[in-house]
């Protein structure tokens, strides 16, 4: 029996009004620090998933321009620019409202306290679920497996009795199956294909209303 539903923030509840390229070159410019591109960016921050802010991804990445721009300056103005563009997906609070009727609901999300945090403060979302985890807090960040045990730890379930909702392959994916738990992979319009080991696949646009009758046909499997 499904007892509890965890979510990524990221693409799967909340999407920025703005691609994350041109934030990205928002802030560079508001703190006058050399270019950087977006997967650049990306591969420093998979490198960074349990720190306390942003300032060693961009410390890692300024470092190579050998630039006088100050990593803590880029972390605050990058952290501002996304809490100016981020909104939830369409009916998305409604849904998790719906759901802790019947489920225990988390959020197990990549990335650093601060950011994440400040992510959750600017919808209003802090007590919007049962339990919710940065991976910044923790020992490690998806896909390990470390990190999905303390989501399913704080909500009081066993694996088995999860099912991990997010629009990564390997992070959400595959890390919550490898951690024994089922995954609802959440379908992007410029995303990866289905993966099998998905049990099913939701579209981002239609997450809140389909989601839940999805949920209801798994909830006894």
């Amino acid at each position: 029996m499904t007892r509890a539903v965890i979510f990524d923030l990221d693409y799967t509840l909340a999407v920025p009004r703005r691609d994350r390229e041109t934030i990205l070159e928002e802030a560079v410019e508001a703190v006058n620090a050399p270019a950087l591109t977006r997967s650049e960016y990306l591969e420093a921050h998979r490198n960074n998933l349990t720190q306390e802010s942003r300032e060693p991804i961009f410390a890692a990445l300024l470092e190579r321009r050998e630039s006088d721009a100050d990593p803590a300056e880029l972390a605050a103005a990058y952290r501002q620019t996304i809490a100016e563009a981020i909104e939830p997906l369409p009916g998305v609070e409604r849904m998790l409202e719906e759901l802790r009727a019947n489920y225990r609901v988390g959020l197990l999300t990549n990335g650093p306290v601060r950011a994440q945090r400040d992510k959750l403060a600017t919808l209003g979302w802090e007590r919007v679920f049962d339990a919710a985890l940065v991976t910044g807090e923790l020992e490690a960040g998806k896909p390990d497996p470390r990190a999905f045990e303390a989501i399913t730890n704080e909500l009081g379930v066993e694996p088995s009795e999860a099912i991990y909702v997010g629009d990564e392959v390997d992070a959400d994916v595959a890390g919550a199956t490898g951690a024994g738990m089922r995954a609802i992979q959440v379908l992007l319009a410029d995303g990866p294909d289905p993966d099998p080991r998905a049990i099913a696949h939701v579209e981002q646009s239609v997450i809140a209303d389909v989601l839940p009758n999805v949920l209801e046909d798994l909830k006894w499997t």
